[in-house]
């Protein structure tokens, strides 16, 4: 049976990505750090061989690769851009440092697999890996960079961008130096349902979640007074984003190790392009209460240095993938908010 190692497995992503490679009958090993939050795969905790790991302690690493995985998902990061303006240094220890200790790591093993006799069964181990940059790397881009091709230069907006950039360049280096079959990936915007970072379209839905939970408690207890309008907070509203749905991503990484090229650098994103504006008034129309929602810019929610352009250029991993988005930007938008409306 195929091994999958999936770093982080209790993510976002990771948590589709483990639900894909299961429904294919594949076997999944998943890290996990001590403290994480595991209720994104409680439904399939028990199919899972689970390993307790950190990017940061070598030795944890060392015997998760024990399991001998045929491919290696590396999805472990800090990956909220806010938060890595609070902590710079621990962003970059884990996205960049963490990174190269994986990387040495899988070094390390497969070179004692080939000088170890009584390891038999690894002298043939030589995993296929996927690492996952992000869209962050191209940073702030000008109007004569769109689409983003994957030779658009690295303008880091922030310090999880920088870190980003970094793991980036040392996969690129354990590729071309010691040869392991790393393939990089830059994902544009994606997100559904489990997504609980607060990007823009997840603040929203919860949003627009506590404001239909308040109008539920109001038709329950005829002794308060409903709001006459709901104050949504937002930020720039003027920032393009390109919008995939996590389902699609998955199989898109899936379809990355079994048929892309190792050493090469794929960007990947969805079809649907449009302002943060009009995502956000897509969720408000899904809402009963939308005709009350009375948008209102929060300061706070603005950041010295944005990134407003993200449209990018999936020409080459389409080619060479056979990838296409499937699911409707619409669909998404709904599955997200009912994700919101069962959790807030």
């Amino acid at each position: 049976m195929t091994v999958n190692l999936i770093t982080g497995v209790g993510g976002f992503v990771a948590s589709h990505l483990a639900d894909y490679l299961l429904e294919k009958g594949e076997q999944v090993v998943g890290t996990y750090r001590w403290n994480e939050d595991l209720s994104r795969i409680k439904h399939i905790k028990d199919k899972i061989t689970m390993i307790p790991a950190d990017l940061n302690d070598m030795s944890s690493l060392l015997k998760a690769l024990e399991t001998k995985p045929d491919y290696i998902y590396h999805l472990a990061a800090e990956s909220y851009v806010n938060d890595s303006f609070d902590r710079p240094i621990e962003t970059m220890r884990t996205n960049a440092v963490g990174t190269t200790n994986l990387l040495e790591a899988i070094r390390l093993t497969i070179d004692q697999s080939k000088t170890c006799q009584a390891c038999e069964g690894y002298g043939s181990w030589d995993p296929k890996i996927h690492v996952c940059s992000s869209s962050e790397y191209y940073g702030q881009v000008t109007e004569e960079d769109i689409p983003i091709n994957e030779l658009c230069q690295p303008r880091p907006a922030n310090p999880y961008a920088a870190s980003k950039v970094a793991a980036d360049m040392i996969a690129y280096v354990y590729f071309k130096y010691y040869g392991l079959k790393i393939i990089r990936t830059r994902m544009f915007t994606h997100t559904g349902p489990r997504r609980t970072m607060m990007s823009a379209e997840c603040a929203f839905a919860k949003q627009i979640a506590e404001f239909e939970k308040e109008l539920h408690e109001f038709v329950k207890d005829d002794s308060k007074e409903l709001r006459k309008e709901f104050i949504l907070k937002h930020g720039n509203l003027d920032s393009v984003r390109t919008f995939a749905d996590v389902r699609d991503a998955v199989k898109a990484y899936y379809l990355l190790l079994h048929n892309c090229t190792p050493g090469e650098v794929y960007n990947i994103g969805g079809e649907t392009e449009m302002k943060i504006e009009t995502m956000l008034k897509t969720l408000i129309d899904m809402s009963p209460i939308g005709d009350k929602i009375k948008l209102e810019q929060d300061p706070k929610l603005l950041r010295k240095a944005d990134v407003t352009l993200q449209i990018p250029d999936c020409t080459k991993f389409k080619k060479e993938s056979g990838w296409e988005p499937e699911i409707p930007f619409d669909k998404t938008m709904e599955d997200l908010l009912d994700f919101w409306r069962q959790n807030v």
